[in-house]
């Protein structure tokens, strides 16, 4: 067996771990700036219910599975990566920051923002949860409202609206263990629907207004985007397995046959589907086959498909922009390849829906398997943790560029030190005076 090459600076691993699957991705950007994947490993998830790590012995292997298979295609062995997070412990809250700067005739720097935002990391929270995201909205500078970026002006008060998620400190310390476990160190940890949105939506949807309707095995993410601006974001925790539930009880098959029923003949929309068609399953064993309508299965995945939209409505009317997307809904994750899922979205909620593909970004001759919505936050948290690398080297280059102009920097400094020489001479003459005869 070839061993391994150690991984590259300019190669990003992201790691989704979902209710029903457990992804990992490699990739790095091409000459053009596009993203290049290297590897894809995935496998099933046994471990993990409503997008929460439920068994950790089972989450481990998995992940070991996936980056695995990963490792193998990309042709070289992971030591950190960037992880999705989602589940129902997930929560929003607004909150209001203020800044008050010293100095009026200074402009606005990128460390006031930084000053701001970590205040809001200050909050009392309810026990057991902690702050994951902070994301600024707009901004006020002296009672100027509406600014989106405050940065080269000038004011004495700085103050912002922000979009705080938090999670479950419980949750959150699970999910680093399992990944621990599998060997491997966390880079950045990133609300899943926020990392499916990088990947499926376009600037112009997220200026115009925009609902991202993650729909995943066991919860179903919602964000809210206007102005370019994260305004909301929700977890229902409904997702496809509910589907493949109802479809075992109303249609008395086991587990893996609904699953296969929902995959191969299910639809959204019951008026889309012939009355006359018949699926035939196989029966337990010593039994006859069992025969079920087409019909009726689309009108069992209708139902909960209907009640998942409700909560997707409510949550968007929540939010308060209900009348100003203008982007309508984006379906993605596993749930938006149910047959006419985004028809069913249109009619239900009065918006315009389409099916969102983690295309986008990536360079040409992807893989055709990587174009579903099954990969949307994969894909996603590669593109941020890409990002991230970036905003890292151009940091190190600022320090370096500063590192250069020290010698000023001293200059500057030498009063001080000259202060502290002559302090430091007094003392010892005054210590050493005991010595001096004066009776000579």
């Amino acid at each position: 067996m070839t061993e391994l090459a150690p991984q590259t600076t300019d190669v990003v691993v992201a790691l989704d771990i979902g209710t029903t699957k457990v992804c990992c991705l490699a990739g790095r950007r091409d000459a053009h700036g596009k993203l290049e994947i290297l590897g894809v490993g995935k496998v099933e998830s046994t471990g993990v219910l409503r997008g929460v790590v439920s068994n950790i012995e089972k989450t481990v292997n998995a992940i070991r599975e996936a980056v695995d298979i990963c490792e193998r295609q990309a042709g070289m062995k992971f030591h950190t990566v960037y992880v999705g997070i989602a589940g129902q412990h997930i929560k929003s809250l607004q909150h209001r920051g203020i800044l008050t700067r010293e100095n009026d005739h200074t402009e606005i720097s990128r460390r006031d923002i930084d000053r701001l935002v970590n205040d809001m990391f200050k909050l009392v929270l309810p026990p057991g949860d902690k702050i994951i995201h902070v994301f600024p909205q707009e901004f006020t500078v002296d009672n100027e409202q509406g600014i989106s970026d405050p940065i080269g002006m000038c004011g004495v008060r700085l103050e912002a609206n922000f979009h705080i998620i938090t999670g479950q400190i419980t949750a959150i310390n699970n999910l680093y263990r399992c990944i621990e476990k599998a060997g491997l160190k966390v880079a950045d940890l990133t609300l899943e629907p926020i990392a499916s949105a990088e990947a499926v939506l376009y600037e112009e949807e997220r200026q115009a207004g925009v609902a991202l309707v993650d729909i995943g095995g066991g919860t179903t993410d919602i964000t809210v985007f206007h102005d370019n601006i994260i305004r909301h974001t929700a977890v229902i925790p409904f997702g496809g397995n509910v589907v493949t539930s109802d479809i075992k009880e109303g249609c008395t098959v086991l587990q893996p046959q609904a699953e296969k029923l929902k995959v191969r003949f299910g639809s959204a929309l019951a008026s889309e589907v012939y009355d006359n068609r018949i699926i035939t399953i196989p029966g337990l064993r010593g039994r006859d086959h069992k025969e079920i309508s087409e019909k009726n299965l689309a009108r069992i995945i209708q139902a909960r498909m209907e009640e998942i939209f409700d909560y997707v409505l409510w949550e968007i009317r929540r939010s308060g922009y209900e009348r100003k997307l203008i982007g309508g809904i984006v379906l993605t994750g596993g749930g938006a390849l149910l047959q006419h899922a985004d028809k069913l979205a249109e009619l239900h909620t009065g918006m315009s829906c389409r099916i969102g593909l983690p295309v986008e970004h990536l360079a040409h001759g992807y893989r055709e398997s990587v174009n579903s919505p099954i990969f949307s936050t994969g894909i996603g948290l590669l593109i941020r943790g890409l990002d991230d690398v970036r905003r890292q080297e151009k940091l190190a280059e600022a320090q370096a560029a500063n590192g250069q102009k020290e010698p000023s920097n001293v200059a500057e400094e030498k009063p001080a030190s000259w202060l502290d020489s002559v302090l430091r001479k007094t003392k010892e003459w005054f210590e050493a005076e005991p010595d001096i005869d004066f009776k000579k």
